[in-house]
C-alpha cells in the first residue's frame, strides 16, 4: 500500500489534479466560514454590482476630512463619466464639425480634449447632414461633462424640527477620508448577482455543493454498477444474460435524455440536491458495469480464484476477498470519473430548469441558471457566470487529471511506455 501512494504521488498528473482539487475543497469548506455573510444572504438591493470595496456613505461624510491639495479630481471625475466610446465620438466631432486637425487630439490627454471641446463645440448648433439622434446624443454627453466640472462642493443638510436646514459640513471635491476609518465597508471581490448576493461566498458555497452531489451521484452509480458487473462476470449465466440485457437497455437509451425525464417526471418540491444526486447515479451506472463485468470475467478462473473455491469458501467470500482487491484500483478510477460526470450532468440539469429545487443551497448549475434567466450575459456582469464556469472547468480538469495519472500507476500497458 505504501509503495503504491509512493507511485501515485510520483506521477506529474496526478499531483497537479490533486492539488488543484484540493485547492477548490479548502476554498469551499474555509471561505464560507470566513466571510462577513451568508453564501444566500441578500446584501444589495441593486441587482449585478461590479467587484470592488464598497464603504458606507454616510460614515465617509461624517468621518474626518483630509484635504489634498495636489490631486486634480476633476478630471478624473470627468474620466469616470466618460466612457472610452464617449471620448472618441467627441473627437470625431471635432475632426469633422470643428475644424480640428486629423490625429492632434488623444482620448488620452483629457485636459486638451475638453478644452478643444469647449472651445469648439456648441449645443445650439445643427450641421447638415447629421442626424436629430446624433446631434442630442452630443448635447447629453456635453450636458453630463459640466454638471461634472460644475460640482465645487456638495452642501449637507439636516432636518431640524421638521424642515430641512444647510448643515455646516460641506463636502468638496479635494476632501478624502481614509478608508480604515470607515466602519461599515463590505468587499466583494466577484461582485453580486442579480439577487444582490456575493458571488464569491455564494461560489464556494455552491463548490461544495456540488462536490457532495458528484460524490453521492458517484457513490450510487458506483455501488449499482460494482454489484451487478461482480455479479454478472463472476456468477455467468442466466444472471450475466438478465444483466447484460438490462445494462445494454440503459446503454442504447441516451443517459441524459433518461436523465431529463426522471427528473422532469419528479415533483419540483422534492427535487432537492440528494435527490438529483440519487437520479443520475441510478442513470450512470451501465459503463461501469460493463467494465467490471469484463475486467472480473478475465479474473474468475484465476489460480488464486479456483484455489479460493476448493477451500470451500462462500461466493460473497471469493467476490469480496479474491476478485474485488485486484479491480479496487480500477473502481477508484471509475468512481472518480462517475463524480466529474455528475457534476458536469448537475449542471445540464440546472441549465434546462431541471436541476435541484431550493432556496436553502446553491450549486454549479443553479447560479449558472440563475445568471442566465437574468440576462447576466447581455447586461456585462461576467463576474456572475465566468468565475462558475471556470469552477466547474477546474474541478472536473482536476478530477480527470487524477484519474489519468491513476491510469498510469495501474495500468501495466502505460506503465511500460
Amino acid at each position: 500500500m505504501k509503495h503504491q501512494l509512493k507511485q501515485i504521488f510520483h506521477s506529474p498528473k496526478f499531483v497537479v489534479g490533486f492539488v488543484i482539487f484540493v485547492v477548490m475543497l479548502s476554498a469551499a469548506i474555509f471561505y464560507p466560514l470566513i466571510s462577513s455573510v451568508s453564501p444566500l444572504q441578500s446584501i444589495a438591493k441593486a441587482n449585478f454590482i461590479p467587484p470592488g470595496r464598497y464603504i458606507n456613505v454616510q460614515d465617509a461624510v461624517e468621518s474626518t476630512n483630509k484635504v489634498l491639495m495636489e490631486l486634480d479630481v476633476v478630471s478624473e471625475r470627468v474620466s469616470a463619466a466618460l466612457s472610452a466610446s464617449d471620448k472618441e465620438k467627441m473627437i470625431v466631432w471635432l475632426e469633422e464639425y470643428g475644424g480640428v486637425e486629423a490625429g492632434t487630439l488623444s482620448a488620452d490627454n483629457i485636459e486638451e480634449l475638453l478644452e478643444a471641446w469647449y472651445a469648439k463645440y456648441d449645443p445650439n448648433t445643427r450641421f447638415e447632414g447629421m442626424l436629430t439622434s446624433t446631434s442630442k446624443e452630443y448635447q447629453r454627453m456635453n450636458t453630463r461633462v459640466s454638471n461634472v466640472l460644475s460640482q465645487n462642493g456638495v452642501i449637507i443638510a439636516e432636518m431640524v424640527d421638521g424642515e430641512l436646514v444647510k448643515s455646516s459640513t460641506t463636502v468638496r471635491s479635494q476632501d478624502f477620508v481614509g478608508v480604515k476609518d470607515i466602519p461599515n465597508q463590505f468587499y466583494f471581490p466577484l461582485g453580486t448577482d442579480n439577487f444582490g448576493r456575493d458571488v464569491l461566498t455564494q461560489m464556494t458555497s455552491a463548490i461544495g455543493t456540488s462536490l457532495r452531489l458528484g460524490l453521492v451521484a458517484g457513490l450510487v452509480a458506483t455501488a449499482i454498477g460494482l454489484t451487478l458487473g461482480l455479479l454478472a462476470g463472476y456468477v455467468g449465466g442466466i444472471i450475466d444474460n438478465v444483466i447484460t440485457f438490462i445494462t445494454n437497455l440503459f446503454t442504447v437509451i441516451p443517459g441524459f435524455v433518461l436523465l431529463i425525464l426522471i427528473s422532469y417526471s419528479i415533483s419540483q418540491t422534492t427535487r432537492g440536491v440528494n435527490v438529483v444526486a440519487v437520479v443520475i447515479g441510478l442513470t450512470a451506472w451501465p459503463w461501469t458495469c460493463r467494465s467490471v463485468r469484463s475486467q472480473v470475467i478475465s479474473l474468475r478462473n484465476r489460480d488464486h480464484v479456483n484455489l479460493s473455491k476448493l477451500s470451500g469458501h462462500s461466493l460473497v467470500h471469493v467476490v469480496v476477498f479474491d476478485v474485488l482487491p485486484y479491480i479496487a484500483s480500477y473502481v477508484v478510477m471509475a468512481l472518480i470519473l462517475q463524480i466529474s460526470s455528475a457534476i458536469l450532468a448537475e449542471a445540464q440539469l440546472s441549465m434546462l430548469g431541471l436541476g435541484p429545487s431550493t432556496t436553502k443551497v446553491a450549486t454549479l448549475g443553479l447560479m449558472m441558471n440563475w445568471a442566465q434567466t437574468s440576462s447576466a450575459w447581455q447586461l456585462g456582469a461576467w463576474w456572475a457566470f465566468l468565475p462558475v464556469i471556470a469552477s466547474i472547468a477546474l474541478v472536473s480538469f482536476s478530477l480527470n487529471l487524477m484519474n489519468t495519472g491513476l491510469d498510469q500507476v495501474f495500468n501495466p500497458q502505460l506503465r511500460d511506455s
